[in-house]
């Protein structure tokens, strides 16, 4: 996977584009990913919209819509050869028009790929290039490439597809125009009990019954892990000060890298014998580590409500 990208401006403080309607241009080459952009922008929160015909575009930024504040949504609009009205002047005077309103934060992104490769997805999904006609593909694909150099230089951002899978291009787009950095990583931490079974669509399971467990003191064991006196009988296992630095430092190490690998949901679970106690104490203090990074992880803990209990009816968490 490779990517060529073009320096993009410095981004304005937040106090400068917070009344702006941030809109992104997406252009390219047939076949070069601009679909698989669009959507990927669709889910990261932008509202996207492919070829949109170019005459309407200030129309559309203009309308009443926008007093309602319905556009404030980032807005990307998907441009190529094949839209209504398309010309590249008429692209280029838009960019330039649109760069000079102070209502409106701008971009531009420009999809490039080698012929080589274009004829190759041609040729794969049987489809006809729109500007070859009868002629072979490759005639099309040069004829396109002609046609859109003056919007190509024009591009504040260029990507090279050619190296790239979709997966790959995916990715890239999240790393260039995600809006916010953990928005799109959904969170859950919670706790559970061995006795009633594991968890099963957890991603990350940490087994917490190595520590010394408050079941067997007799004040704590009506007690949870929420209540301070189990949290301080945690604390002062030698074992906790160092396995709960390397769980932490191993969570946090591995959000950004799910999230860069565009993985939406991500479940952490710990569990104990009941999941009463050891359990829930490090779901809660993992939970408030992660609010602190910025994260806003949702918080379950499956066992507290029942009663503990194990099979051999002595109970233990």
């Amino acid at each position: 996977m490779s990517a060529t990208l073009a320096p993009m401006s410095s981004d304005l403080p937040a106090s400068d584009t917070a009344h702006r309607q941030r809109l992104l241009l997406v252009m390219g080459l047939l076949g070069a990913g601009k679909t698989t952009v669009l959507r990927e922008l669709e889910d990261r929160g932008w509202e996207a919209i492919d070829n949109f015909p170019v005459r309407l575009l200030e129309r559309l930024l203009d309308s009443p819509r926008k007093a309602s504040g319905e556009l404030r949504s980032p807005l990307a609009i998907g441009f190529d050869s094949r839209t209504r009205g398309f010309k590249p002047e008429a692209v280029t005077t838009l960019l330039d028009q649109l760069a000079a309103r102070d209502d409106i934060e701008l971009s531009s992104l420009f999809l490039e790929c080698s012929d080589f490769e274009l004829e190759r997805r041609y040729n794969e999904t049987r489809r006809r290039h729109p500007l070859a006609g009868d002629s072979p593909v490759s005639l099309g694909i040069q004829a396109e490439r002609e046609l859109l150099e003056p919007v190509r230089r024009a591009a504040e951002t260029i990507i090279d597809t050619s190296d790239m899978t979709s997966n790959g291009l995916q990715q890239a787009i999240r790393e260039r125009f995600s809006l916010d950095e953990h928005q799109d990583l959904t969170v859950t931490v919670s706790s559970f009990g061995f006795s009633r079974g594991m968890p099963p669509l957890a991603d990350l399971v940490f087994d917490m019954r190595f520590l010394d467990n408050p079941h067997w003191d007799a004040e704590l064991r009506p007690l949870t892990g929420k209540d301070a006196p189990v949290g301080d009988h945690i604390r002062r296992d030698p074992a906790f000060p160092e396995a709960f630095e390397r769980i932490r430092d191993l969570i946090l190490m591995l959000l950004p890298r799910y999230h860069a690998q565009g993985k939406a949901y991500v479940h952490i679970a710990f569990g104990c014998t009941g999941g009463r106690h050891r359990s829930v104490y490090m779901a809660e203090e993992i939970a408030n580590v992660l609010h602190g990074a910025g994260f806003s992880p949702t918080l379950l803990h499956r066992n507290l409500p029942s009663r503990s209990a194990d099979p051999g009816g002595k109970g233990a968490t």
